[in-house]
């Protein structure tokens, strides 16, 4: 017998893991491993959203026009230039469909996030990766990986899952060293935790490649992270019009609801809450930080609302046994963290900066397993 075959390459895509929870009775669960605003979403977000209940019936505007002239206003950025996706994860697919196929190639760093490599994939692409420098993005690195066959490179800045940031004047540098038909895309998703005034998610990049004519630099964005909104699916991309135009003709039609629209509006009204946020975060990751490396642990400097932490002691293999005992040991108490080892980072676990409860109880068990 036949069977609908998919094409070649699609077989090797290993699915991509969330962040792991389980719910057991009598056990209180805190859940640090997909990075979630500690916070929750803002009330006017929730508000808004619950308020769209008596219009799911409705279509939602397509262009969702509402998002971007607010995310326009208060980016200071033309509205025409942003689309807006379900998730920041839907515009990279949207990026790799559009602009590759079998035979070519896409670029990220070594530990970058997973789903380059599969959107990369999923279009008969193969992925590249460079090596950091310190859990760093390493420009030189970059600049040498690429090959003729390259048209996208990727780059998360702040990056998950290290947490570390590349400077300004770097992915400038990275910029211009790339050949003019390379897509060069900024994952900023990460970007609301900065407070460093001389940090560029993208923008000034993307503002350049538009004034110059050059149609070769995208940011992307997500609502998934500091706004609290991961469940509703919620992200946008700023770029030259060429590239939003070419996502546009590719995108689902009605691919963000109408209750996305509406709460994605509402969180970015409410700016008070992205600076609490912001704030609980500053002060969590400094303690949580210092906790953990006073009880041995290694801590990659991060900017981001989480922490990746190196075990203790012994050698690569003796560490990443570590590794898989304390994150077992914590979610046998509910307390869920992520494995990094598809980061190619298996002495590693990646810890999510949530509520002082979490994060105590967390440390608690942390204490108890080292003791």
């Amino acid at each position: 017998m036949t069977a609908p075959t998919p094409r070649p390459g699609i077989l090797d895509i290993i699915a991509y893991a969330p962040g792991k929870v389980a719910v057991r009775d009598g056990v209180t669960t805190y859940k640090l491993s997909s990075n979630e605003s500690a916070l929750g979403p803002s009330p006017k977000a929730v508000a808004a959203f619950e308020a769209a209940g008596p219009d799911l019936h409705i279509y939602p505007d397509g262009s969702a026009r509402a998002l971007r002239e607010k995310l326009g206003d208060h980016n200071d950025i033309p509205a025409d230039h942003i689309v807006c996706g379900a998730g920041s994860d839907e515009l990279l697919q949207l990026i790799c469909k559009a602009y590759l196929g079998p035979g070519d190639t896409a670029l990220q760093t070594d530990h970058g996030f997973a789903v380059y490599h599969l959107a990369a994939m999923s279009c008969g692409a193969t992925m590249l990766y460079a090596p950091e420098k310190d859990h760093k993005t390493d420009v030189d690195a970059l600049l040498a990986a690429v090959e003729d066959s390259t048209k996208v490179v990727f780059v998360a800045n702040p990056n998950n899952p290290t947490g570390t940031v590349v400077p300004a004047s770097e992915l400038q540098r990275l910029r211009e060293g790339l050949r003019e038909d390379i897509l060069l895309v900024v994952d900023a998703a990460y970007s609301e935790y900065m407070d460093d005034p001389a940090y560029d998610d993208g923008r000034a990049m993307v503002q350049d490649a538009i004034a110059s004519g050059a149609d070769n630099v995208v940011m992307t964005r997500t609502f998934s992270k500091i706004y609290g909104l991961g469940g509703l699916r919620l992200g946008w991309a700023y770029a030259p019009a060429p590239i939003i135009d070419v996502m546009n003709r590719i995108r689902g039609p009605f691919n963000i609801s109408s209750a996305a629209i509406v709460a994605g509006v509402a969180a970015v009204e409410d700016q008070d809450f992205v600076v609490q946020n912001r704030e609980h975060n500053r002060q969590e990751l400094a303690r949580v930080g210092q906790r953990l490396g006073g009880l041995g642990f290694e801590i990659v400097p991060s900017t981001c609302n989480f922490l990746l932490v190196k075990m203790r002691g012994g050698d690569v293999e003796a560490r990443s046994t570590e590794a898989k005992k304390l994150c077992a040991y914590l979610a046998e108490r509910g307390v869920f963290v992520r494995e990094v080892a598809e980061y190619r980072l298996p002495e590693f676990l990646r810890i999510s900066i949530g509520s002082l409860e979490a994060n105590d109880a967390m440390l608690a068990i942390v204490e108890e397993f080292v003791s």
